[in-house]
C-alpha cells in the first residue's frame, strides 16, 4: 500500500509542476483582427493606433507580451489622466482578452494533452494516495501525529502549500492574464457545457470543483463508519457539482444568466446590485424565479430552516467555502486558534463585515430606485472596494490561502457575513445545540484540537454545558473524536437549550452558569 500511495504522491507532484509550468509557454502574435475582436467598438480605432508597436510581433513568453501592452496601455490612460480628460481614459481591462486570443503556442494545438497531463495527472495521483489511507485505521479518528507534520503543524510543507495558494489567488483574481494558457487549456470543457469560451473563472470553478470531489473521497475513508459525516460530506459534493457548476454553465447555454441557486445574500454580495437585477429582469419567467428565489432564500429560508437546524444545513451541508473548507482544508482545522482573545477578534471582524454588506446593499438598492440620483457612479466606487477588500483579498486570498497558517476556516469565521447572519439566529432563536454529558468527559482534548472554529469544546464539556455558539457550524468532527460519545448534535427544544447543568462531585452539586 506504501508503495501505491507514493507513486500517487509522485504523480500528484508531477501534475502540480506541469500545471504550474503551463503558463510559461507558447507564443504570442497580436493582429489587428484579434483587437476588432476582442476590443469594444467604442475602444477600436484607439486601440489600434496605440498597439500599432505590437502588431504582427512575435512573443516566446507571455510576460513579454503583457510587457509590452501594459506599457503602451498605461502610458495612453496615464497621459490622459494627467490631462484631466477622463471621458477619453479607457477604464475596460483588455489585458487578459487580448493575450488569451493572441496565444498560438501548442497548448491551443493540444489542449486535451496539456489538461490531462496536469489536472488528470494531479487527480489520479491524489486518488491512489488516497485511497489506501485509514484502511487500517479503527472507527474514528485520534490525534495521531498531527501536530508532528510539516504539512499539518504550520512546518515548510505547510508554508509552501500556503505561500503557492496565496499566489495562485492573487494572480486569479488581479492578473489572470498570466495564466491564459491554463484558461485554453479548459475551453474545450467550457464550450461543451456552456457554448463559450473558458474565463480564468471557469478555470477556477473547474479546480475547486476537482478539489472537493477528490479530497471529498478522502473525507470518506478518513470517517468511515460515521453516516453523519459521509452523508455531510456527499451533500457538499452533490451541491458544488450540480448547482455551483453545471446549472450555471448550463443556464449560459440556454441564454441565461449565470446564477448559482445555493448562492444567499450577503454571502452573494452583488446579488442586488443593477447589472444583476437588470439581467434577472430582461431574462423573461427563469430571471424572475431567480429573483424572487433570492429574496425568498434571504428572509424565509435562512431564519426557518436555521431555527430548526441551526447554522449547519448551509455552512457544513451547502456551502461552496464550506465545502472547500470541509475536504481540501480538512487536514488543517487543528490550526484554528482556540484562545479567548481570537474569539473576540472573531467577533467583531464578522459582524463588522455584516454591516458594511448591509449598508452598502441598502445604499445600492436606493441608488437604483432613485435612478443612481443618490450616489451617481460613486456606487460602482463603494461595490469595487467591497469586491477587493472582502470578496476577494479576504475570501479567496487569506480565506483559501491561508488554510496551512490558520485553519480551514478562517473566512467563515472572521468574514462570511452570511455565517454572521446565520450565527445570530442560530444564538438566540434556534433549537440547534450541541449537548454534552459532563460526567463521562476524560479531558482528553480531540474535540477542542478539531474544532476548525476555534471553541474550545472540551471546556463546556468538562462542565456538562450545551455549546451554544453563533460560530459552530455543527460538522460533527468534535463528536465523531471523541472517544467516550460525551457529545451530541441536537435539534431539540427550545427550553433548557442555554442550561445550568450541575457538575455532580461526591454528594455535592455545583451550579455553573453559561
Amino acid at each position: 500500500m506504501k508503495s501505491i500511495q507514493k507513486f500517487g504522491l509522485a504523480l500528484f507532484v508531477l501534475g502540480l509542476l506541469i500545471f504550474t509550468y503551463i503558463p510559461f509557454i507558447g507564443t504570442y502574435q497580436l493582429s489587428g483582427e484579434i483587437v476588432e475582436e476582442k476590443v469594444k467598438p467604442e475602444h477600436q480605432e484607439v486601440m489600434l493606433r496605440i498597439l500599432q508597436p505590437m502588431m504582427d510581433k512575435v512573443y516566446t513568453t507571455n510576460f513579454a507580451f503583457i510587457r509590452d501592452f501594459k506599457g503602451i496601455f498605461n502610458e495612453y490612460n496615464d497621459d490622459l489622466k494627467t490631462r484631466q480628460e477622463w471621458d477619453l481614459v479607457i477604464w475596460d481591462n483588455y489585458a487578459f482578452s487580448l493575450t488569451k486570443a493572441s496565444s498560438t503556442g501548442e497548448v491551443n494545438d493540444y489542449p486535451y494533452l496539456y489538461l490531462a497531463a496536469s489536472i488528470l495527472v494531479a487527480v489520479v495521483g491524489g486518488l491512489m494516495y488516497i485511497l489506501p489511507l485509514y484502511r487500517k485505521e479503527p472507527e474514528g479518528i485520534k490525534n495521531n501525529g498531527i501536530f508532528f507534520s510539516s504539512m499539518k503543524s504550520r512546518g515548510l510543507l505547510g508554508i509552501l502549500t500556503g505561500t503557492y495558494l496565496i499566489l495562485f489567488y492573487i494572480i486569479l483574481y488581479w492578473y489572470p492574464e498570466y495564466m491564459t494558457n491554463l484558461v485554453i487549456m479548459v475551453d474545450p470543457i467550457s464550450k461543451f457545457l456552456s457554448g463559450g469560451e473558458a474565463s480564468q473563472w471557469f478555470l477556477y470553478g473547474l479546480v475547486y470543483t476537482l478539489a472537493i470531489l477528490v479530497m471529498g473521497i478522502r473525507m470518506f475513508r478518513k470517517y468511515q463508519g460515521n453516516a453523519y459525516q459521509t452523508v455531510r460530506t456527499a451533500s457538499v459534493m452533490f451541491f458544488q457539482v450540480a448547482f455551483a457548476f453545471l446549472i450555471p454553465e448550463i443556464l449560459v447555454l440556454l441564454n441565461k444568466p449565470w446564477y448559482d441557486f445555493k448562492n444567499i445574500w450577503p454571502l452573494d454580495y452583488s446579488f442586488f446590485f443593477d447589472y444583476r437585477i437588470d439581467g434577472m429582469l430582461s431574462s423573461g419567467a427563469i430571471g424572475m424565479f431567480m429573483l424572487v428565489w433570492g429574496i425568498l432564500l434571504i428572509v424565509l429560508a435562512v431564519p426557518i430552516i436555521t431555527y430548526f437546524y441551526g447554522k449547519r444545513w448551509y455552512c457544513s451541508w451547502v456551502c461552496g467555502c464550506g465545502g472547500l473548507a470541509e475536504t481540501l482544508g480538512d487536514p488543517y482545522r487543528q490550526l484554528s486558534d482556540k484562545s479567548l482573545k481570537s474569539w473576540k477578534i472573531e467577533r467583531y471582524m464578522i459582524h463588522g463585515v455584516l454591516v458594511f454588506a448591509v449598508v452598502m446593499t441598502l445604499l445600492t438598492i436606493i441608488n437604483y430606485f432613485m435612478e443612481f440620483g443618490l450616489l451617481g457612479q460613486a456606487t460602482d466606487q463603494l461595490h469595487a472596494i467591497y469586491g477587493f477588500a472582502i470578496g476577494s483579498a479576504f475570501a479567496g486570498v487569506i480565506g483559501t490561502g491561508f488554510y496551512p497558517f490558520m485553519g480551514n476556516r478562517v473566512w467563515c469565521r472572521f468574514g462570511c457575513p452570511l455565517a454572521a447572519y446565520l450565527g445570530i439566529v442560530q444564538r438566540f432563536k434556534s433549537r440547534f445545540r450541541i449537548t454534552t454529558n459532563g460526567g463521562q468527559c476524560i479531558s482528553c482534548g480531540n474535540c477542542s484540537t478539531y474544532c476548525e472554529m476555534g471553541i474550545d469544546v472540551r471546556w463546556y464539556a468538562q462542565r456538562g454545558q450545551n455549546i451554544v455558539r453563533s460560530s459552530c457550524v455543527g460538522c460533527g468532527v468534535c463528536s465523531a473524536v471523541c472517544p467516550r460519545g460525551v457529545l451530541k448534535l441536537e435539534n431539540g427544544e427550545e427550553s433548557g437549550r442555554i442550561n445550568e447543568l450541575p457538575i455532580i462531585i461526591g454528594n455535592k452539586s455545583i451550579s455553573v452558569k453559561p
